[in-house]
């Protein structure tokens, strides 16, 4: 049998997730950054300059929140996160980047301009990532539209 396209959309989508995280692992691995995983960086790069809770970064980073919360602790152990508790709500603990999160998330921006410099002259342009991201923000609607009601198999 033949995959569809929808199939074969699904098995890119969590190949290309799988070969970023590598890309990224291979960039703390030449840094000799050992202390934080991929994962991880990604979670510190997407606080970035903000200051949220637990569950802000739940919401925003579409990550499920025990694993956010054991990469947060993990962060704050390894001195990338400050934790602090909100002075307006004793039980809500917010959290930013450290001076050591800041030059992570530094160095992660400059892989990511240095990625953009590499693409520039070949078949990826910008117009085709356009229509990609187009592409892909219809079908996460598509599929937050599946959990919205009980479709069933």
């Amino acid at each position: 049998m033949t995959p569809t396209p929808y199939y074969e959309a699904i098995q890119l989508i969590e190949r290309l997730h799988r070969h970023f995280l590598d890309v990224l692992k291979v960039e703390l691995d030449k840094k000799g950054i050992q202390d934080i995983n991929n994962v991880q960086s990604m979670i510190l790069y997407n606080i970035g300059d903000d200051e949220m809770t637990v569950g802000e970064l739940t919401i925003r980073g579409y990550y499920l929140g025990s694993n956010v919360s054991y990469n947060v602790k993990k962060m704050v152990e390894n001195g990338y996160l400050i934790q602090e508790r909100s002075v307006h709500d004793k039980r809500s603990i917010r959290v930013k980047l450290s001076e050591k999160g800041l030059a992570l998330k530094s160095l992660i921006s400059t892989m990511f301009d240095r990625h953009e410099g590499q693409i520039q002259g070949t078949e990826i342009t910008d117009e085709r990532l356009r229509g990609l991201n187009t592409t892909l923000e219809m079908l996460e609607r598509f599929w937050a539209q599946q959990t919205s009601f009980s479709g069933g198999f």
